[in-house]
């Protein structure tokens, strides 16, 4: 299934909240991404990449430049759900 995002908002601590299209909403910690990922590190280094995260035309992945996302169906998955 392909989730699609309707909303998404960047949050402190390097943290996601996404709604998705069926109403599941979910708070995503990029910060283990980030402890893991090597190209990730630059959401650290680079002065408010963080915070100027983008959704996709299709709605199901976030981006921060050519170098860093996040497919829809990853967040969905491992993201704390908000109840």
């Amino acid at each position: 299934m392909i989730y699609r995002i309707k909303e998404l908002t960047p949050m402190s601590c390097y943290r996601l909240r996404v709604v998705f299209d069926d109403g599941k909403a979910v708070i995503y910690d990029v910060k283990e991404d980030i402890d893991t990922i090597p190209a990730f590190k630059q959401l650290q280094s680079i002065h408010g990449l963080f915070q100027n995260v983008h959704l996709d035309q299709s709605r199901t992945c976030v981006y921060w430049n050519d170098e860093v996302d996040l497919p829809s169906d990853a967040i969905y998955e491992y993201g704390k759900k908000i109840e």
